[in-house]
């Protein structure tokens, strides 16, 4: 167990940036995860199986493309995506709503060494720290502080994955939704923000990550890592809702 302090070499550069970065990171794997482009992949505890396969799937690619997948190792979509990116072959960061020590669900005991054997695990509560249900709505800041984007897989109208993308917009990250069936109410949240309108009038064609993965013919995961590729390069452009525009003609 190792503390990164706010202002260490050590200490995540996007994470730094947000208005009430934590002073002090606790962890536990291969801190060099914190070096690397993160996209959180999140979700409904209560997962469809559709959307756990999903999430791994997206998260699994991401892995496959460098990108390291950030969750918050809850049951469901969060679960799915740290194993989808440990089965990717690449590195995951899972952010603890308790102390570096504690494993919450007890469930994922096992997940957690995988992570911690080829990942990070991460808090800001001291070791010790017991579950309180204040601690995941304050932990969701860091997931989407060290991300450079947040993708919502199943999300209710009353959830915490909504509370995160709320944050992460307002901490200018890109927000992205896997869209889904309108029946059982587990995907309101999330198509709610496929919905949301950003007020901006734009004059060319807008695409959403599933547009183009169908365009071309690859998973949704596969899509966004090259979005984040191009968007890197200033080859497209986000214009809120999930969707972007192109700057340029290679895209």
């Amino acid at each position: 167990m190792d503390c990164i302090h706010l202002g260490d070499s050590l200490y995540p550069q996007l994470l730094s940036q947000i208005c009430d970065p934590p002073p002090c990171l606790w962890t536990r794997g291969d801190r060099s995860a914190l070096a690397s482009i993160a996209v959180a992949v999140i979700g409904a505890r209560a997962a469809s199986h559709e959307g756990l396969i999903a999430a791994g799937e997206i998260a699994c690619d991401l892995a496959r493309a460098g990108i390291v997948v950030v969750s918050g190792m809850a049951r469901g979509i969060d679960s799915a995506a740290h194993a989808g990116a440990l089965d990717g072959g690449g590195k995951t960061i899972a952010v603890l709503g308790t102390g570096i020590d504690r494993v919450y669900p007890a469930e994922n005991d096992l997940l957690a060494e995988r992570i911690a054997a080829n990942g990070l695990l991460l808090t800001e509560f001291p070791p010790g720290t017991h579950p309180e249900d204040w601690h995941f709505p304050r932990r969701n800041r860091i997931i989407s502080g060290l991300s450079k984007a947040v993708v919502v897989v199943e999300a209710k109208e009353k959830s915490g994955s909504l509370i995160t993308a709320r944050l992460a917009a307002d901490q200018g990250r890109d927000v992205m939704a896997v869209p889904g069936t309108i029946v059982g109410g587990r995907n309101r949240g999330a198509n709610a923000l496929l919905r949301d309108p950003d007020g901006e009038s734009v004059q060319v064609v807008a695409f959403t990550v599933d547009q183009l993965a169908e365009q071309l013919g690859v998973s949704a995961g596969e899509a966004l890592a090259r979005l984040l590729e191009w968007e890197l390069a200033g080859e497209v452009q986000r214009i809120g809702s999930g969707r972007f525009v192109r700057t340029r003609s290679k895209v």
